[in-house]
This record gives C-alpha cells, sequence and structure tokens, in this order.
C-alpha cells in the first residue's frame, strides 16, 4: 500500500471458486478447499494442509473507500471486519486495541480460536523474512514481533498471531496475521473506518499464500460505485479476451526493489496518437531497484518517475489547452502538481484526449472521467487535478499504478503463470 490518499465508497461482492490454504501449493485447475489443522506440541505450530471437497462459489457485498474494502469476520465466535484489500502488501493485520484513531478493532480477548505466536514458531522465525521489516522476538512476552510501515508515513506494530477468518458461510483456521496495538496514522479519519489490512501480493504470509490461490481477479466500476473480486479462475462467459503481460520477477534483495509486489515491464505512454518521446532507459529500473513498475490496489492514483511524469504533464497540457485552464498555484496531496481551474462550468470529458500505458503485451487505457479528480470542497471555482503524480513529490522511488486507473477494468492476477491480464472498458457492474 502506498498511501490511504482520499476515500471513495464503493459497493463490491466476491466470488470465491478457490481454495485456502496456509503455504504455497501446486497451481491446479480444480475448485479445491485447503483449510487448516493447528498442531500444537512444546509452544511449536505446525500447519497442516488438508483437502476437502470443491464448494460452490459465494457471492460477499463488500466496500471500497479509496481502497478496495472487504467484509468479512474473524475470530470465534465470528467479529465482523472490514480490511483494505491490497495488492502492494503481504502481511496482513487487524487493529486489536481501541485507540483514538483505531476505534473499529479486534477484540481478540473474546476468541476462542486466537493465537499469538511465540518466537520459536516457524511461521515467525522463517515465513517472516520476506516482509520488509522481518519479525523479532520481544523477549519479555516471547511473542513474534512485527511491524509495518507505509509511504504516507503510517506505521503499526504488534504480534504475529494465527485466527480462523470467514468469507461469506465459510471459514478458514489458522490464518496468520499481525495483530497490532499500537499505531500512527497521517489519516486517522479515514483509517478509523477500516480494521485493518488484507494483504494480497506474493509473499509467503499474505492471503493469496495462505489461501493457496494461483489465480484471483477484480473489476472496479467507474460508474456506479460498485465492482467484483474473483478469487480464484473466474471463467465468466462475459468477461471480454484479456491482453497479458508477464510479471517480472527478481529475487535479489536491493534497497528499492520490492520482490514480491505485481511488477510489471513499462515499455512507454501515448497521449491521444502521440507517443511521447520517452527513452526505454526511462522505465527500466537501476542497479538498485529504483524505477520498478508496481500494480497496487492500496494505492489511489498512478505515480511516475520525473522524468517520465514530466513528459506526459506537458503533453496532456498541450493538448488540452483549448479545454482546461492551468492553476499553477494549487497542488493537491503534494505529488499531484498538474491542477485546473473549471469554475461553475460542466466538464466536458470526451474532449480529453486518451492516456495509454503501454506493458509488455498488453495496455491500460486512462480516458474521460478517470483523467482529472475533483477535489471536493471549493464550492463554485472547482477544482480538478491530473490523476498521474510525481513519484519523487510523493517520496517513493518506482512507478506505481493506481486503483483510480483500473476502473471499468477487469483485472487478473494470474500467479501460476506469472502474469497479469487486462480488459480495458469492462462494464464491471454487469459482469
Amino acid at each position: 500500500m502506498f498511501s490511504s490518499l482520499i476515500h471513495l465508497q464503493i459497493t463490491f461482492c466476491i466470488l470465491i471458486f478457490s481454495p485456502l490454504a496456509f503455504s504455497r501449493i501446486s497451481p491446479t485447475n480444480q475448485t479445491l478447499i485447503f483449510p487448516l489443522t493447528i498442531h500444537n506440541s512444546s509452544s511449536t505450530i505446525f500447519l497442516q494442509q488438508r483437502r476437502l471437497s470443491s464448494s460452490l462459489p459465494l457471492k460477499i457485498p463488500f466496500t471500497h473507500d479509496v481502497t478496495l474494502t472487504v467484509s468479512l469476520t474473524a475470530g470465534s465466535p465470528p467479529q465482523t471486519i472490514k480490511m483494505v484489500l491490497d495488492t502492494g502488501s503481504e502481511l496482513s493485520w487487524l487493529h486489536c486495541k481501541k485507540t483514538s484513531t483505531s476505534t473499529s478493532i479486534f477484540d481478540h480477548a473474546k476468541s476462542s480460536s486466537y493465537t499469538a505466536l511465540p518466537c520459536s514458531s516457524p511461521v515467525c522465525s522463517t515465513q517472516t523474512q520476506d516482509l520488509t521489516v522481518p519479525a523479532i522476538c520481544d523477549k519479555k512476552a516471547n511473542l513474534c514481533h512485527v511491524a509495518v510501515s507505509y509511504a504516507d508515513g503510517s506505521s503499526l506494530d504488534g504480534n504475529l498471531a494465527i485466527e480462523t477468518f470467514g468469507i461469506g458461510s465459510t471459514r478458514r483456521p489458522a490464518t496468520a496475521f499481525g495483530c497490532m496495538d499500537s499505531s500512527s496514522s497521517t489519516t486517522p479519519e479515514e483509517d478509523a473506518k477500516t480494521t485493518g489490512l488484507m494483504g494480497m501480493n506474493r509473499g509467503r504470509l499474505s492471503f493469496v499464500n495462505q489461501m493457496g490461490l494461483t489465480k484471483f481477479s477484480y473489476c472496479i466500476s467507474g460508474s456506479d460505485s460498485t465492482g467484483v473480486l474473483v478469487l480464484g479462475d473466474a471463467r465468466l462467459p462475459s468477461l471480454p479476451p484479456l491482453k497479458y503481460t508477464p510479471l517480472v520477477t527478481k529475487l535479489d534483495r536491493l534497497p528499492y526493489w520490492d520482490r514480491f509486489a505485481y511488477t510489471v515491464q513499462f515499455q512507454g505512454i501515448r497521449v491521444g496518437s502521440k507517443m511521447l518521446p520517452i527513452p526505454s532507459s526511462a522505465f527500466a529500473p537501476d542497479h538498485s531497484g529504483a524505477g520498478q513498475t508496481i500494480l497496487d490496489s492500496g494505492t489511489q492514483f498512478t505515480f511516475l518517475l520525473a522524468p517520465v511524469y514530466n513528459v506526459l504533464k506537458t503533453e496532456f497540457t498541450k493538448q488540452t489547452k483549448l479545454v482546461l485552464t492551468v492553476d499553477p498555484s494549487f497542488v493537491y496531496q503534494t505529488a499531484l502538481d498538474l491542477c485546473f481551474r473549471v469554475g461553475s462550468t460542466k466538464l466536458d470529458f470526451s474532449k480529453l484526449p486518451t492516456v495509454s500505458l503501454m506493458f509488455a503485451g498488453a495496455e491500460l487505457t486512462v480516458s474521460g472521467q478517470k483523467l482529472l479528480y475533483h477535489v471536493p470542497g471549493h464550492g463554485s471555482d472547482q477544482k480538478y487535478c491530473f490523476t498521474f503524480g510525481n513519484s519523487e513529490l510523493a517520496g517513493v522511488e518506482m512507478f506505481i499504478v493506481g486503483n483510480h486507473h483500473q476502473q471499468n477494468v477487469w483485472m487478473e492476477y494470474d500467479i501460476a503463470h506469472a502474469k497479469v491480464g487486462f480488459a480495458n472498458d469492462v462494464r464491471c457492474n454487469v459482469i
């Protein structure tokens, strides 16, 4: 997750076609369920897969602020929680202690299925090594201590634990997560609306790997605030053909490289019919990993490194000069520095040029209302900002494709075959 920028309210539903399991499993085309049994011996937690029969697909409503927010349950008896669906993070976590900024919490003391993991747990000593900040032992309590931090300055820490999570009528035991009792937030009012975060990247402790998923998809509607998440192989007859781009895998530990993100090869940008004159080297990561391109459902807007962003900013301004009036004095949330003064007139989005992000084998098109964000609170003096921002102004050294530009796009993450599929201009509300 890059940041918790501006929260939008979106209603979603989940379709579940796939198994749950704790560790990575071999790719399978079957619809299977892999719940877990727990064996506790000498303070060591062991996790064992147990194959059950197939289950029918489940449809579950959930909500979305700036990020996708799924409603599910945790604990025994079940407690309703809301978790941000974040393809840019690994560790799932819940607020476990009520504070002035964390009012929606999971009360683990009321759950009979909650187990805090000790330092000796193999999950603590081995599987947390994928985390940006590996777990450490809280020797005083003999508990596995975890901490997470994000680019917007938010941070949390607490203990690693396992708990039973429920998705619809299906309950999954022994899911590892961070039970956080301390947090610092740059957007406390917005963060208070959710109980935690569901990490969906490719790390060992992500929800994806704990569920044993080899594929998942989602579609965010930009027209009526609805959407759908599919866990497993969608195989929906109404889906248009997808274009695929391979996932880039780099196992080296580099200062600015996220090894478990959904990384793709960025090749260029087209504005209208004009291909921007940007050298391929501008999109290539350097020796430190800076310049990586990731798909992140936990970030709202799209951020580009300055050399690329500046070319796009100049061309978009040039092609819209007869439609939009630049307001050079207005900057939105530090990194969105191309903003426009619209006044009380109604903006004709059809006159804006389409911006196409070109990847190896596929492209993502951004058009119409997805190009501009209406900044609230300015009355008749309406302000709109370009929904591409400058990564360096945001304090990150990567290209990030956020969820705002994934609206009306079917996004398929095929983990088994290391690729991501796109289908543009999809009516998500009728899928």
